[in-house]
């Protein structure tokens, strides 16, 4: 077969289809990226809200495909020659997206059919998929009605087939569509769920809504004027159950409750955590104000004060309060925790100090580096054993 003749390829033809030999009748770059142009593909490309499949080829991986005006482009991971070649399909992947997207034409049909809410917008994620639905709210029991109407179908096994017809069929049809691709030529694609409904799709989809199994409606937020609706389907739904259980577990065991009990415990350690954090900084502020108060009652034009267990934050805190009432005073501030060892250095609006000039000199004694400008200059040390050394610096630019 052709490039040109390769109109419909084998994954419209049989989306189970999962092995190909194909012929590899040509290779190309583009950005960079290797690419092969096969006379048939079971590899879906990217289109619709539905993600590209990814397989390989002989050996190589193929990690993207692409249509490209009317070639479908396979881009490698690395280049392959032109020739006979055997292509295969990452099954999981694909099947999990026939059955995302399956349950997307179900859920849009039954929002809309039952309730009148339009779908505008579908996007197929690795974790969950949405739609967007031209209604501005959802409120829970609209989505419980929605979850259980749609499973309803789910259950009932019905047919879910596709076929292309010509532009005269097509317009004689009651087909639910977004709209055809711009410049889009010859035949329609149809993806039919038998008695519920008629869509405009080139993806690929399961035989039967029972190979869906389950469907679960996840939230909600506000998009556009309407309103985006997160959900998931077949086993993305038992790979969620099974993620919220062993997070559960987890979750029992650090608060000691039971499952039922978890939000009100973790709801009343927040508070007793909230509780400690308002007495911790009403303790920091007092120290503040006691540290600063000590450096400035030693009568010294040149202070220093060094924090255990502190960071740069905390003698940021310190700094600001120091130089505003420090008048020609300059203090050399230090701390060192888990975190490193910081150093500040603030002078007050009377001090004669070129305090960027002196700090960078500091900050060479400290074997750190670090910057400020005006009554400040503060930075990261490598070690606190010049910090006499450091204190001597300052002694002798004010002298």
């Amino acid at each position: 077969m052709s490039e040109t003749e390769a109109q419909i390829y084998s994954y419209e033809r049989d989306p189970y289809l999962c092995d190909l030999q194909v012929d590899v009748i040509r290779v190309g770059e583009e950005d960079g990226r290797p690419f092969a142009i096969l006379d048939d593909t079971i590899l879906y490309p990217e289109s619709g809200g539905q993600p590209a499949d990814i397989g390989w080829l002989d050996e190589v991986r193929i990690v993207d495909v692409q249509r490209v005006e009317e070639n479908v482009r396979h881009f490698l991971e690395s280049p392959l020659p032109a020739g006979p070649a055997r292509l295969s399909l990452d099954w999981d992947r694909r099947y999990d997206h026939m059955q995302q997207h399956t349950a997307q034409h179900l859920l849009t049909a039954v929002a809309a059919d039952r309730f009148g809410w339009q779908t505008t917008s579908f996007h197929l994620g690795e974790r969950s998929c949405d739609i967007e639905l031209d209604v501005q709210s959802l409120s829970e029991s609209d989505l419980r009605e929605l979850e259980d109407a749609t499973m309803e179908v789910i259950r009932a096994g019905l047919l879910v087939s596709g076929r292309r017809v010509s532009p005269e069929e097509y317009g004689h049809l009651d087909v639910r569509t977004r709209g055809l691709p711009e410049g889009h030529r010859g035949d329609i694609r149809l993806v039919e769920i038998e008695g519920i409904d008629l869509n405009t799709c080139g993806g690929t989809h399961v035989r039967s809504t029972s190979e869906i199994g389950s469907i679960k409606l996840l939230r909600t937020e506000p998009m556009r004027g309407g309103t985006r609706l997160h959900w998931v389907a077949a086993r993305r739904v038992r790979r969620r159950l099974a993620e919220h259980e062993s997070r559960t577990d987890v979750l029992r065991g650090l608060f000691e409750t039971s499952a039922e009990d978890l939000v009100a415990a973790a709801t009343a350690r927040l508070d007793e955590l909230k509780d400690v954090m308002r007495r911790m900084r009403a303790l920091e502020s007092s120290l503040i104000d006691h540290a600063t108060e000590g450096m400035i009652a030693r009568g010294n034009v040149v202070v220093e004060a060094h924090f255990k267990g502190m960071d740069g934050a905390f003698l940021q805190k310190i700094a600001r309060r120091f130089a505003d009432s420090a008048g020609c005073r300059i203090a050399l501030l230090t701390a060192a925790s888990d975190k490193g060892s910081f150093f500040v250095l603030a002078a007050g609006e009377d001090c004669p100090v070129d305090v960027a000039a002196v700090g960078l000199q500091v900050a060479e004694t400290l074997g750190g580096r670090g910057g400020g400008s005006g009554q400040f200059f503060q930075g990261k040390a490598g070690s606190l054993e010049k910090r006499p050394a450091a204190l001597a610096v300052l002694q002798e630019r004010l002298a």
